[in-house]
């Protein structure tokens, strides 16, 4: 299977190509970006492989590159991460006409990206996403950011893209725990919009996991036309409908802080949790039918993700979470936001959310 799906924004609009074996032929789609000159390729250690690879097949079509090969984590999106970054990027000589290529998962994507949107008032780059996560989320739409010790992404910039390469066989290599968590962010746009999709997920998700191609392929397109509709109907989040991605984000970052932004609860599983919470909230307050929130819950279940606090490893008490929820970059006036369920296929954002209410809401759930 092979796809393009245009981010339509205007004289900004950028491509995604999604391909098996895109990877090996990269420099069909680069060469033109390149412009004769060194490419830098950002990438982490754990992505080396493919890196390597790239690399070669650059080379064969006679693109130089040189690697910058960073530390795997969230702990990688940090200023100390970024300055050495930008300062490594200067002294390849990058400049504003080049194109740099992030190479890896969220954590690259985001980093690099940041970097780009500063270095010189803005440079080019492009996505590479070999996560799940990355392939169906972080990689399209062009929000870039750091992490900060008041909480996740608060430091960052809107900065598209010029292009995003998809080769969804190299997941092939990715630990089953991280195409788990990427599961979570494909689910989420059926939960948003879509109950059709959600429930072809319920099908289908448990094949997905294993690494069946057609219904990796098909989630991976479905998702990554959804989330360009959504870009380009809102790309910088002012009108409400991009805010619907953020769907179990705002409980999801509370519990990835509280875990220290670590390996125990990496950012998929965060929002797994995060989305059961929403739900759960929502039937607690009457506004979404239990049966749907018990549905969500139970898929998590089906596919191995945390469904709520106890399965995600939290014991923080609700103050804590919520402490951690006041630094949510969408707080404005005093008032946070929240992507709530009239039931499944029916999110809508909330601004009249009472924190107090999200506080005892969360001290009753189960440890």
């Amino acid at each position: 299977m092979s796809a393009t799906i245009t981010v339509a924004l205007g004289d900004r609009s950028y491509p995604i190509l999604i391909e098996a074996g895109l990877l090996a032929r990269a420099a069909d789609h680069l060469a033109p970006l390149a412009r004769g000159r060194t490419m830098a390729i950002v990438t982490d250690r754990n992505v080396l492989p493919h890196c390597q690879a790239l690399r070669a097949a650059l080379g064969v079509a006679g693109i130089r590159t040189e690697a910058i090969v960073l530390e795997p984590g969230e702990k990688t999106k940090s200023w100390d991460q970024l300055a050495a970054l930008c300062d490594r990027l200067l002294d390849l000589g990058v400049e504003r006409g080049d194109h740099v290529i992030a190479l890896g998962g969220g954590v690259i994507g985001d980093l690099v990206g940041f970097a780009c949107a500063i270095l010189k008032r803005g440079c080019r780059f492009v996505q590479i996403p070999t996560t799940l996560l990355a392939q169906v989320d972080s990689s399209v739409g062009g929000k870039t950011a750091i992490n900060t010790r008041a909480g996740k992404n608060l430091i960052g910039a809107f900065h598209q893209p010029a292009m995003v390469l998809i080769d969804p066989s190299v997941l092939d290599t990715l630990p089953v725990r991280e195409v788990r968590a990427g599961y979570a962010e494909v689910v989420k746009y059926g939960l948003i919009d879509d109950p059709a999709f959600f429930a072809w997920c319920e099908t289908h998700g448990t094949d997905l996991i294993a690494g069946n191609p057609a219904a990796r392929d098909h989630a991976i397109a479905h998702a990554v036309a959804a989330k360009a509709r959504i870009v380009a109907a809102d790309e910088h989040e002012t009108n409400g409908t991009r805010a619907l991605l953020n769907l179990g984000h705002t409980f999801g970052h509370a519990l990835e802080a509280v875990a220290g932004f670590s390996q125990a609860l990496i950012h998929g599983e965060g929002v797994a949790a995060g989305c059961a919470l929403a739900f759960a909230f929502s039937a607690a307050q009457g506004i979404c039918p239990r049966a749907d929130s018990e549905r969500v819950a139970a898929h998590w279940r089906d596919v191995g993700l945390p469904d709520g606090l106890a399965a995600a490893g939290i014991a923080a008490t609700g103050a804590t979470l919520v402490e951690h929820m006041r630094h949510d970059k969408k707080m404005a006036a005093g008032t946070l936001p929240f992507l709530l369920a009239h039931g499944i296929g029916k999110t809508y954002l909330d601004k009249t959310v009472d924190l107090d209410v999200v506080e005892a809401f969360l001290d009753a759930q189960p440890r």
